[in-house]
């Protein structure tokens, strides 16, 4: 058997290599009561699309890469053009590669986690795309998760099995989501939770100053639990730094505004 008769036995046209990405940020909603309190939620940018398959329902940002280019490049293309944004976190999640993940042809798909500050973008990433403020409920062995963007609600469902020390999640009910992509959604969700108390990544979704009662409510809405006043501060002491700034007009006193240590550091340079 020659090279060319290997090459023919190995390729297939129909298969296609995709990046798609798991885009998450938080919220601000105002209760509108004596207070003026925000309430933090957990985003997601979906987009809904306009062609078969899968026509009107709504997916994640993402798109096959060309022969020149890598999942890594297109990954950071589409936040950078898209959403018109530098400032952002990003890494990769895991290669999906179900051989019935499209109805079409074969995709296999890298995934990848992006957190950004969506407040503070000036654009919006295409006419179909929204982001939906997302509520998980862990019920015994299902993940219920709900998705609301203000006009559109609706709501997926996830068996949840552990295997080998690792929950491994089957689709159970879903009309709303495209292809697999509530699976990548709850990977992306996961390795958020995971990294949120060993690293400095929920930074990339804050805002440049905010009070340490918003930024307790960021890690408790990840987090999906109420966190204790001093554990919580202990947790972050030596990430964040004190401004000469406070935040009036939310509770009955002012606030002080810290700012993520980092950031500082790099001032003082």
């Amino acid at each position: 058997m020659n090279n060319s008769e290997i090459n023919d036995n190995i390729v297939d046209s129909n298969i296609y290599v995709a990046s798609e990405l798991v885009i998450l940020s938080i919220s601000n909603k105002y209760i509108d009561n004596y207070r003026k309190l925000s309430k933090k939620e957990l985003s997601i940018l979906l987009i809904k699309r306009d062609k078969y398959p899968y026509k009107n329902l709504w997916c994640l940002p993402g798109r096959t890469i060309r022969h020149d280019e890598t999942t890594e490049n297109v990954a950071r293309e589409i936040v950078t053009y898209g959403l018109n944004s530098s400032t952002y976190y990003q890494e990769q999640l895991y290669t999906f590669d179900s051989v019935d993940r499209s109805p079409l042809n074969r995709i296999i798909s890298t995934a990848y986690l992006t957190l950004i500050d969506k407040n503070s973008l000036n654009t919006t990433f295409t006419k179909n795309a929204s982001w939906f403020d997302i509520n998980i409920l862990d019920k015994n062995n299902q993940i219920i998760i709900d998705f609301d963007n203000g006009e559109e609600q609706f709501t997926i469902t996830l068996e949840k099995n552990n295997k080998d020390s690792e929950f491994k999640y089957k689709i159970i009910s879903n009309d709303f989501l495209a292809f697999d992509h509530p699976l990548i959604i709850m990977e992306g969700i996961n390795r958020l939770k995971s990294e949120l108390e060993i690293t400095d990544i929920v930074f990339n979704m804050m805002p440049p100053k905010f009070t340490l009662g918003e930024l307790q409510q960021v890690y408790e809405v990840i987090l999906n639990k109420k966190l204790l006043d001093p554990a919580f501060r202990r947790t972050i002491a030596n990430k964040v730094v004190s401004t000469d700034e406070v935040k009036t007009g939310e509770g009955h006193r002012p606030s002080i505004l810290y700012k993520y240590k980092e950031i500082d550091d790099i001032d003082n340079e």
